[in-house]
């Protein structure tokens, strides 16, 4: 330590591997999936329930959020119903997973608007801190993946274990029958692949998940207005 004179010794932390292998939780990992259409035939939501009945079949436990009626950000108090809901459920989840059409080249403003109600922060609280998320994306026609490197740029901003694999379903008219099930294909595939990856990384690091986001400069804030408190009282 003394090689490094403008560190705070209050609020250093050496890392600990054993602090990363906590018992973990005796509960089925929790998972919220948002999808980001309001079409009747919707085929990002068709792909977000094939989703969720395979991270059930891997033991989760799972909640689907419908954004009809949720209103645009700041058009509506953070109290108005549908945005409580959404956030209720997002504190309950130990994970997501975001599921977007791709639109004129980005997600959809359905999608960006659930993010948007999900703040970084409230109080001391941060919502989607060490939480583990899964991407995915369908698309009309050929296959893109500007949506999901979109949402990936999100999920990092709100501070989420976002994992490296991904999904994105080209020509997704084609790849559901009628009753909204996805057929067999390789793309079917690569969303099992992602569903059990993500539980697999949520089970890995939700017993674990304040020790990984704890940081150094919030702790080293958090010593300094301590510090001051008290001189305070002290005058």
């Amino acid at each position: 330590m003394d090689n490094l004179p403008n560190i705070s010794h209050d609020a250093f932390d050496f890392p600990d591997a054993d602090l990363l292998a906590p018992p973990p939780p005796a509960h089925a990992p929790r998972v919220l999936l948002l999808y980001g259409s309001l079409r009747p035939r919707s085929y990002s939501r068709f792909l977000t329930l094939e989703a969720e009945r395979l991270l059930q079949a891997f033991g989760a436990e799972t909640r689907v959020f419908d954004p009809t009626g949720l209103p645009l950000p700041d058009d509506a108090a953070d109290t108005h119903e549908k945005v409580s809901e959404l956030r209720e459920l997002s504190a309950w989840s130990e994970a997501q997973v975001w599921c977007s059409p791709e639109r004129h080249g980005a997600m959809t403003s359905v999608m960006k608007a659930q993010i948007d109600w999900i703040p970084l922060s409230i109080g001391a609280v941060r919502p989607t801190q060490g939480k583990t998320l899964a991407l995915m994306q369908v698309c009309g026609g050929s296959q893109s993946f500007n949506a999901v490197n979109q949402l990936r740029i999100l999920g990092r901003w709100m501070r989420m274990i976002t994992i490296p694999n991904q999904s994105s379903v080209a020509k997704a008219y084609e790849q559901f029958d009628e009753e909204g099930r996805m057929l067999p294909s390789a793309y079917y595939d690569r969303v099992v692949d992602v569903m059990e990856e993500l539980v697999k990384f949520t089970l890995l690091t939700r017993g674990a998940s304040d020790y990984l986001t704890s940081r150094y400069s919030e702790r080293k804030e958090t010593v300094e207005k301590l510090a001051a408190r008290v001189k305070l009282e002290k005058i």
